[in-house]
Formats: C-alpha cells, structure tokens, sequence
C-alpha cells in the first residue's frame, strides 16, 4: 500500500507541490511571528537588564504600551528626586518608537544625557565619542543631529563611527560612537535634541532613579510616594517594566491566536482541494480496486496517508522556509527571532492534523462510490 501512496504523489506532481506549499505557509507564518513575538521580547528584557537605575519614575499609564510613548513627564522633577534621602542619581530619559527601515517592524531610540546615564549603568565608549547636544534652548544649530549606537546595531546596520544613520522616517543622524554593553534602546542621543526632535521642551517619557548603596529599592520607592512633590506619578521597578512584549503590544496574544487558527484552516482547505480534486479524477482506479474487494477503510486509509505524507513533506519545508527566512530578516532588519519548542510541535500538529481533517471527507466520498458505476465513469 505504501508504494500506491507515493505512486500517487508522483503522478501529480503539480498538485502534489501545491499542496505541500500550502501546508508549509501555514507552518512557516505560526513560526515565524510566534518567533519574531518571542525574540524580539526576549531581546528586549536581556537590554533591559542592563539598566542598574533600578526605579523608572514616569506619569501613570506612560510605560503600559510598549509602541506609545509620549515625553508627558516634566524635567524638573529630577531635582526633586535626587533631594530625596537614598538616591544617588537620577537621569531623565526621552524613549521614542518609530516604524523600522523599509516599513518592517519598529525601532526605539532614547534621548538622555550621556555622562549621566552613562555613569550609572556602567557604559563606555569603544569607539568614537559621546554625541553633543545639537539643539540648544530648543532650536538646532543647523547641524546633523549626533547619535551613538551598540555594538549589535552597528553590525545590523553595517554603519561605523562617522557613517549616517536615518532615524524618524528618513532623517539623516551621524553616528559619532558605539558604545557597549547593549542597554536599553541601541540608538541614543542627546536629550535636547530629543526634546526638539518630538517637540517637548523640558519633557521626558521617564526618569531613571538610583539608589544608593545600602538602601532598599522598596525602600526608596516609599520614600519617593511619600514626596509630596513627587505626588501624581507613577513609580515601578525597572526589572519590572519591560516584562512581556505580548503584553505591551495591545492584543498581539490574540492575533497570535488566530494566525494559529488561520493556518489551520487554510492547510486543511489546501488539502482538501487537492484530494477532493485527486478522487474525481481518480474515480475508475477506485472502482477497480473496491472490485477487487478492497474496503472502505482500505480505501479511506489510502488517501489519509496521503494526505498525512504530503502534510509531512509541508511540515519539513515550513520549517525549512522559515530558519532561512529568520536568517534573512536578522540580517536585513536586525530582527530577533527564537524559536520555541511548544509552537514548533503546535505547528507540526496544525500542519499534520489539518492534512489529515481536511482529506477526511474526500477519503469518505471516496469510499462511498459505487464500484459499477467508478468503472463506467469517464
């Protein structure tokens, strides 16, 4: 029997690619977003770790959205923090999400002043210099704004120190340094030029406070809500704030879900096309073989494991077009993409038992047919 399975496929090729394609679509697309949702969070907390400020100091619902993030917070409470008994320092931070390059995904960039923030989450300069200030009292200098960029971002964009980086859009911004380790967002800038770049003089999205040594981050953080003139704001612990990007990014769960359930449907449609198109043309080699006695499970099981091999072989090549297309995209893009075991089995699964459902009523139809009337048939 199984030499009548892969005579099968072979016979019609054509129809048997296309069927495997479509199962493979299915399987590279769950993979492939389910991939880039995982990096692309996973790379965002391993930066966010770096950051030893361990309280972020912001107006209420500022860090909820990780791709809205207005400069709403005023400036000036950054000396009131730094009056607070326990801080050591406090550093203002503009944090800006922008469309990527090319229209694909989304890029962060922060505006702070470098000495400061520098000093307190232990950065250094591995080449070039620190970016200077290009604004001042609000308006530019005229200038091409200065931006200092990490080691990763330096390869993924394959720009060095003195090259141009666009940024917002297409604004050129030359790149003066590359700093390391990676924190936070792999673009900086000056504050000032933050500022005027989003039109929020005297604004910041958050404020990075640390504590002194000794002193309990819960501590100081009750101490700070005990300010009166730190009143009306929001204070959460750094390791906190970049947690999940599922949950950042509104309803991204969910569209995980249905592209799941997406491609689901479209392997069992692509399969039970193919196989419903297949029984009619095969209508008198299944009346030949119910006159030869074979059954109805016999026949059933034929065109199931059929159906199953070529949703096997789709398997294998959306797991295929998928690591190279990860591949691609990291180099292209800088994208993040990991793999996990739980949706690679899920897509397996969906790949498999979508074949599977969806050549079950061909299989049936098949088994009903009449053996005189398949062997009349023309």
């Amino acid at each position: 029997m199984d030499n009548l399975i892969t005579a099968n496929i072979r016979q019609r090729p054509v129809r048997s690619l296309v069927s495997v394609i479509g199962v493979a679509l299915g399987v590279a697309l769950v993979m492939l977003f389910t991939g880039l949702a995982r990096g692309m969070s996973n790379d965002l907390q391993r930066r966010s770790q770096s950051l030893r400020g361990e309280i972020i100091f912001t107006r209420p619902g500022t860090m909820d959205n990780l791709t809205s993030s207005p400069a709403n917070l005023s400036t000036k409470y950054v000396e009131n923090l730094q009056a607070i008994e326990g801080v050591e320092s406090a550093v203002p931070v503009i944090r800006y999400v922008f469309q990527g390059g090319a229209g694909f995904g989304f890029e962060q960039v922060e505006g702070l002043d470098w000495e400061p923030f520098a000093r307190m989450n232990g950065l250094r300069i591995v080449e070039g210099r620190a970016p200077n200030p290009q604004s001042e009292a609000g308006k530019p200098s005229g200038e091409m704004v200065e931006v200092v960029i990490d080691e990763e971002k330096a390869r993924n964009s394959s720009v060095s120190v003195g090259g141009v980086l666009k940024l917002f859009g297409d604004i050129p911004h030359r790149v003066v340094g590359i700093y390391a380790p990676e924190s936070g967002a792999r673009v900086k800038m000056s504050l000032s030029d933050m500022q005027y770049r989003v039109e929020a003089a005297g604004k910041c999205t958050f404020i990075l406070v640390k504590a002194k040594d000794g002193v309990d981050e819960k501590t100081l953080a009750e101490r700070i809500a005990a300010e009166p003139k730190t009143e009306g704001n929001k204070i959460q612990f750094t390791r906190d704030v970049f947690t999940s990007i599922e949950k950042s990014i509104p309803y991204l769960g969910l569209f995980l879900k249905v592209l799941v359930g997406l491609a689901a449907i479209v392997s069992a449609l692509v399969v039970m096309l193919a196989m419903y198109t297949t029984i009619t043309e095969r209508t008198r080699e299944i009346g030949i073989l119910k006159a030869m006695g074979a059954s109805r499970g016999f026949i059933v099981g034929v065109i199931e494991k059929e159906a199953i091999l070529i949703s096997l072989l789709g398997v294998v090549l959306g797991f295929t077009v998928a690591l190279i297309a990860r591949v691609l995209i990291h180099r292209a893009y800088g994208l993040v993409f990991e793999y996990d075991w739980g949706w690679a089995i899920a897509s397996t699964l969906i790949g498999l038992l979508g074949g599977a459902v969806g050549a079950l009523y061909p299989a049936i139809r098949a088994a009903n047919l009449d053996a005189v009337s398949a062997l009349s048939y023309e």
